[in-house]
């Protein structure tokens, strides 16, 4: 956001930009553990299990960045940029209520949420960056590239990664 715009204006912004994605996220069936500024943490297959959470997670990537593309414009002509980077992982997290008394949330935590956050802060404007096993499990499906190997903060070894280009036709 520009430093000049007026408080009333980037909340402007943000509430639009969380419906349009809040939108997305529900009809992809995935979870919302929270808000935090422009960053969204979402993850599938809990609490209902589905079969598909890999694929579903990629569609609804697919479809927000090509929403952001439409409002990213407009709100570019009022002087407000928001980058739009995507970071997805696969693996096992701890699931459960995180908090305190007064004020209780439903998050995960483990290796594989710090993996799509890495993967989030690495992403470009536009990028929609993958783990190997989030690739592996929809490469059928999607136009990809390989990035290469990106060292990131708290992972020993360089982490193969994956940049979706597109949903394949037909898919």
């Amino acid at each position: 956001f520009s430093e000049t715009a007026e408080p009333e204006a980037v909340m402007g912004v943000l509430r639009a930009y969380h419906t349009a994605l809040g939108t997305l996220i529900f009809r992809f069936e995935g979870t919302l553990e929270h808000f935090a500024g422009d960053g969204i943490m979402v993850f599938f297959n809990d609490p209902l299990p589905c079969p598909d959470h890999a694929a579903r997670a990629v569609r609804m990537a697919v479809a927000m960045r090509q929403q952001m593309g439409e409002l990213t414009e407009k709100w570019r002509k009022q002087g407000h940029q928001l980058g739009f980077g995507v970071g997805i992982a696969q693996g096992y997290a701890t699931l459960g209520m995180i908090g305190f008394e007064g004020r209780v949330d439903y998050g995960a935590i483990g290796p594989v949420t710090n993996l799509a956050s890495r993967l989030c802060n690495q992403a470009q404007g536009g990028q929609i960056l993958v783990s190997q096993r989030i690739y592996t499990a929809v490469e059928k499906l999607v136009e990809g590239e390989l990035v290469g190997e990106i060292s990131l903060k708290g992972f020993h070894k360089p982490v193969p990664t994956f940049n979706v280009v597109g949903w394949r036709q037909g898919k």
